[in-house]
């Protein structure tokens, strides 16, 4: 493995491990009120066009490390889009 391999691969554990910390803290608390809808939407369908462009590429770690980012960053966007939801649903909630 050359300089440029682990370079990468490096980058690919540090910005798919980023999204772990966050995805724990949402599933555990269920909140996600002090996030923001536009921006995990913004990084899931970045993530989602990686893998696409890995594909083309025939590229695994490009592929491997956004699919598992892109669904941490999923259940996020999920979770903050259901709670957009239910709020609409009833707004007198909190």
């Amino acid at each position: 493995m050359d300089y440029t391999q682990l370079t990468g691969l490096l980058a690919a554990v540090l910005t798919t491990g980023a999204n772990i910390p966050q995805t724990i803290k949402v599933i555990k608390t269920r909140s996600t009120k002090s996030l923001s809808a536009a921006t995990y939407a913004m990084l899931f369908l970045g993530m989602v066009m990686w893998v696409l462009y890995g594909v083309i590429r025939k590229d695994i770690p490009v592929i491997l490390a956004n699919s598992v980012a892109g669904s941490l960053c999923g259940i996020i966007l999920f979770m903050k889009l259901l709670a957009l939801y239910r709020k609409r649903r009833n707004p007198n909630s909190n």
